[in-house]
């Protein structure tokens, strides 16, 4: 690689000509992500309620939505252009979130149960829907080689607002009740699209792609062509894939923690906290790699060892609950050397992590690493990729599909449950999947960047 080659892969470098649009897509995503994390701690007070048991229907259900949602977003993205497209669905949201504000009054027309139900199947579609749109945006505007510099950098963004959202939360709860809240997200919501018109107007200015007219028409194409690409193209087949052994690593983790949240704490507000703890810890996690590891790595490496040492991480923090004597016990407790390590952190955040057991860990790990490395890495690939696969076949992976992962890993977590297999084996058996993801990431990732180093990767 010669030192031009080097100096323009430097992570996180912006060249000169491109700040303006990086800062707008820095407020794009941080608004996006701090209205989303505004609202979630409710659905996750929901979940540790009626524990994992229910989290089949609430998953079925939030499927029967998506792909209802989704050829209807194929056809949008078939017949109008990105301009049109990308306000028309995050007002659809906004809409949302105003009409559920009188359903949240202390004496509203739906019983908690109902309601409970209502939130988390919608919360779900708004994460899958609002950021999946954020990232196919971001393909459309910057190439491979800028998608490689500047995602992690850009990634960074919707961390710092994970953490903006819960600390909002928390100050503002207090003082202006849970229905107000709905009212903020839907600001931050309406905040992005101004963000979306900047970013719009500079791309056909400044053309961050050779024919910025021909990215900004319409695509063309049915209703159905998102769902039918996932299983006719063999890279969206194999980001499907990729994507659900995620979701069974993900699904599974997020199962263990709601039934030890359920049989630890006796009310709300306790089960809120220790939520709320969680993302903390997660999104710091994340933030941590987004800005040490994941530039570095993804932009000298390539996306394939971010999977790889994504997968290797993640394995040893599930193995350390399939080992565990106690994996409900906190980790200082039952790790007295764990506990000695985290003796450089702040005392408040020691105490934290050192109060979790093994099971809160390896979601904080899983999920954080999930953010902060493999996600990058994922969408930086899609930067390769047909637009018409950045639009349809990667929102259909990523709401169908993924919704289709939850339904089917809840349902055969109870299933496994049912038969004997306690949190050891669950955990053992996500292991040995994290394993696999990794290298079907490795393999995926290396077979793009040779099609995109050849002019003849995924578009062809």
């Amino acid at each position: 690689m010669s030192a031009v080659q080097d100096a323009s892969l430097r992570p996180g470098r912006v060249h000169t000509g491109e700040w303006t649009a990086v800062a707008f897509s820095l407020g794009y995503f941080f608004c996006v992500l701090t209205a989303y994390y505004v609202i979630r701690p409710l659905r996750d007070q929901l979940s540790a309620a009626v524990g994992s048991t229910q989290l089949p229907w609430f998953y079925a259900a939030t499927l029967i939505a998506t792909l209802a949602l989704t050829p209807v977003f194929s056809g949008l993205v078939s017949r109008y252009p990105r301009r049109i497209v990308v306000p028309l669905v995050y007002g659809f949201f906004i809409a949302c979130l105003l009409g559920f504000v009188p359903l949240f009054a202390e004496h509203g027309p739906l019983s908690p149960r109902a309601l409970g139900t209502l939130f988390f199947v919608w919360i779900s579609v708004f994460n899958l829907f609002v950021v999946s749109v954020f990232w196919s945006f971001m393909t459309d505007i910057w190439n491979e080689g800028q998608a490689r510099r500047l995602f992690p950098l850009i990634a960074v963004a919707g961390t710092v607002g994970s953490l903006a959202g819960p600390a909002l939360t928390r100050v503002l709860v207090e003082r202006i009740g849970v229905a107000p809240l709905l009212l903020v997200s839907a600001g931050l919501l309406a905040s992005s699209l101004l963000f979306v018109g900047l970013l719009g107007r500079w791309a056909r200015v400044h053309g961050a792609r050779r024919h910025e007219a021909a990215h900004d028409a319409a695509i063309g194409g049915g209703m159905f062509d998102g769902l039918k690409q996932v299983f006719a193209n063999p890279f969206m087949r194999s980001m499907a894939i990729l994507l659900l052994l995620g979701d069974w690593i993900g699904t599974v983790n997020y199962g263990l923690v709601v039934d030890y949240s359920k049989a630890t704490f006796v009310d709300a507000v306790a089960r809120t906290r220790f939520a709320a703890d969680l993302d903390l810890m997660t999104n710091l996690l994340a933030l941590a790699t987004q800005l040490l590891i994941t530039p570095w790595l993804l932009a000298r490496r390539g996306a394939a060892t971010v999977i790889g040492a994504w997968s290797l991480v993640t394995v040893a923090a599930l193995l350390t609950v399939a080992l565990a004597a106690d994996p409900h016990a906190p980790l200082a407790r039952a790790f007295p050397a764990f506990g000695a390590a985290l003796s450089w952190l702040p005392e408040a955040l020691a105490t934290m992590l050192g109060s979790m057991p093994a099971v809160a860990l390896a979601l904080i790990v899983s999920r954080g690493l999930a953010y902060g490395m493999a996600n990058p890495a994922r969408e930086s690939l899609f930067a390769s990729a047909a637009r018409t696969l950045r639009y349809k076949g990667k929102n259909a992976v990523d709401t169908a599909a993924w919704r289709f992962g939850d339904v089917a890993v809840a349902t055969a977590m109870v299933a496994l449950r049912s038969a004997g297999v306690g949190v050891a084996g669950l955990a053992g058996i996500s292991a040995t999947v994290a394993a696999g993801a990794g290298l079907i990431g490795w393999n995926l990732a290396r077979w793009v960047q040779r099609g995109a180093a050849a002019e003849s990767g995924p578009r062809a």
